[in-house]
């Protein structure tokens, strides 16, 4: 069976995880997910992840005399029109009483509908989109919680990383210049946007400053072209589809500049690795939300842990993000007791305090965003290291140190 099949299959079954007799007190949690499209893996891992924390509650007796069911809604491109309507069909789907997802809208209008409809709703989308919608007014949106910590970090982090590395000897700077590429959405962009005021203040000049429509791109070449003309120090790209950044890896590794190569978001997913192989060695990303496998953060072993033994593949961000939204869902019910007590389930998430995965998770109650910060949700370093990420920052999660990409000089 192919892979967006499987991911089809998971849609439509519905991954039910309940007893005949409980099911008078079953309770649906809807999952927005990219079922289908170009991230469709990332919505594979929504499912799953709370899928496996639904089948633990059910094992084990259920939550507040309840019990659990996972529905779906594909958000297809996340599109306005397909967010929507998966919004809509999850809303009017009987005993759905919570809806979570790792990115339905790039642009969290959906957090609006959530609101209208008095949904609790836990998304790991882009946070300054979110914040800014909540921030108006928090008391009006206390349904809606943004479980991805303030991403001020993704622009402002990778300038001293880079020269932290650099003046560690791990490669010169020779002139402070840097390409950077982005994809026409509100994720990618903002960030690249943030990224280019960073090495500006800095004293870094932009060679590239690219920016290509949102979707599948068939080939680099022609941007990759211009960043050889002039190499740069560092080379960035901030489209996050895992399938993309791929075909940029491959296609810079044909004729590759002494660069620095980071990427954003898209070495996490599985996918990636899959599709460069060992090309991707040596690339630098970051994270905020990455699931802390190390052994100083104990919870993040542990659910990564739980998963790789139920699926029998390891997850990205968004497989173990799933399975804590869910458990962040079942501690407010089992706080409150009443799945329809809509309101009061809405507060109860908001004043969790715990460690996830990602690490400590807290919400400002000024924009319900997740609190960032190495006391919070850390933002991450890796590199790609024997098909593998090797977590190089911050120094109290580190696995690992950098290592020079083969492709740059000695």
């Amino acid at each position: 069976m192919g892979r967006y099949s499987r991911i089809l299959a998971l849609g439509t079954a519905l991954c039910a995880f309940t007893s005949t007799a409980a099911m008078a007190d079953l309770v649906k949690i809807g999952v927005l997910a990219p079922l289908t499209g170009p991230t469709a893996s990332d919505g594979e891992e929504f499912v799953r992840g709370a899928q496996l924390a639904a089948k633990e509650a059910n094992e084990s007796g259920g939550i507040a005399g309840h019990t659990f069911e996972v529905v779906t809604a594909d958000v297809v491109d996340h599109s306005a029109a397909n967010v929507t309507s998966a919004v809509e069909r999850l809303l009017g789907t009987e005993g759905v009483h919570i809806i979570l997802t790792g990115y339905a809208s790039l642009s969290m209008f959906e957090v609006e509908l959530m609101a209208e409809a008095n949904m609790p709703y836990i998304a790991a989308g882009p946070s300054p989109q979110f914040a800014a919608i909540v921030s108006g007014d928090p008391g009006a949106y206390d349904c809606c919680w943004s479980f991805t910590a303030d991403f001020k970090g993704y622009e402002t982090d990778v300038t001293p990383t880079i020269e932290a590395l650099s003046a560690a000897g791990h490669f010169p700077l020779n002139n402070k210049t840097v390409a950077i590429i982005s994809s026409d959405n509100p994720y990618s962009k903002t960030i690249s946007e943030g990224m280019k005021t960073a090495f500006g203040d800095a004293g870094w000049t932009v060679t590239v400053d690219e920016l290509v429509p949102f979707g599948p791109v068939g080939d680099w070449r022609p941007i990759l072209a211009k960043v050889r003309e002039n190499p740069p120090d560092v080379v960035i790209n901030t489209d996050y589809i895992p399938s993309n950044a791929a075909l940029f890896t491959n296609q810079f590794r044909e004729d590759p500049t002494d660069s620095v190569v980071f990427l954003q978001y898209a070495p996490l997913v599985p996918e990636f690795v899959e599709l460069t192989k060992e090309n991707s060695n040596g690339v630098l990303y970051n994270a905020i939300g990455a699931t802390l496998d190390v052994d100083a953060w104990p919870r993040g072993q542990e659910v990564a842990r739980k998963y790789k033994d139920e699926y029998g593949v390891a997850s990205g961000a968004y497989g173990t993000g799933l399975y804590e939204m869910t458990t962040v869902y079942f501690e407010a019910l089992e706080k409150v007791g009443d799945p329809t007590d809509h309101e009061a389930i809405g507060k109860a998430i908001g004043e969790t305090k715990r460690p996830i995965t990602s690490g400590f998770l807290e919400f400002d109650p000024a924009t319900h965003v997740a609190r960032q910060g190495n006391d919070h949700v850390p933002v991450t370093f890796f590199q790609i290291q024997d098909g593998a990420g090797v977590m190089i920052s911050p120094e109290k999660f580190k696995s690992g140190d950098f290592k020079k990409p083969v492709w740059m000089s000695e």
